[in-house]
């Protein structure tokens, strides 16, 4: 059955929001004379449920004023996001999906809003049809639902359609939603476990879109079928 619809993750796949995200809430446990370790770091990156705040007052056994720590964390997390691009063979993946005639979509375990600000700033938001946030569905990866949501915004099934993402929640996802996935790791998921995954690469510029879907065919491929 043909690939009709191209679904990306956003953070960390799209644009790299997730380093400086670690790396100004490191920058807040290093004030406070504590370590942010990434192992710790990668196990919530995809999804919801940890919280850095409660972490660090649990470890240094006091209550923190929260009001100022966290508008200087906005600031440095904004500034270090400003510097970031969009990730290697993104845009290309996007022109070619559009020259396929493929519908392009994004399912973000972030908010819509988060995700739309973002693509403004590198005025990548109108190949994408269709955008669904945690608050869309009202749950975050590894759920599927917000992969579900673009499927059934396209009118296409889980087998019609490619998932790209960098996190193994996010795999985790697609897979549950019936759709081919593709992983990316980011600098932040690098070395996890992306064995559900149907093909890893290290780069989209590593592969070209039309280059994968051809791999995509029952003879001789290397993907499994989607679950």
């Amino acid at each position: 059955m043909a690939i009709r619809a191209l679904v990306f993750d956003f953070d960390g796949l799209i644009l790299d929001t997730e380093g400086p995200i670690y790396r100004c809430w490191a920058e807040v446990y290093e004030h406070h004379g504590q370590t942010l370790e990434l192992g710790l770091w990668q196990t919530t990156i995809g999804t919801e449920g940890f919280d850095p705040a409660l972490e660090l007052e649990r470890r240094v056994g006091r209550s923190i004023a929260w009001d100022e720590v966290h508008e200087r964390r906005r600031r440095r997390r904004d500034e270090l996001q400003a510097l970031e691009s969009v990730r290697p063979g993104v845009a290309e993946w996007v022109t070619e999906a559009l020259s396929l005639g493929l519908n392009l979509g994004i399912a973000s375990s972030s908010e819509r809003g988060w995700v739309l600000d973002h693509l403004e700033r590198v005025d990548l938001v109108s190949p994408f049809t269709c955008i669904r946030g945690r608050d869309d569905v009202g749950v975050a990866k590894p759920s599927p639902a917000s992969y579900r949501s673009v499927l059934e915004h396209f009118g296409v099934s889980g087998e019609e359609a490619l998932a790209v993402e960098d996190s193994v929640p996010g795999v985790r996802a697609a897979k549950a939603a019936g759709m081919w996935c593709v992983a990316v790791p980011s600098p932040l998921t690098r070395g996890l476990d992306f064995s559900d995954a149907d093909v890893v690469v290290g780069s989209l510029a590593d592969m070209g879109l039309g280059a994968l879907l051809a791999r995509l065919s029952p003879e001789g491929a290397a993907l499994r079928p989607p679950s």
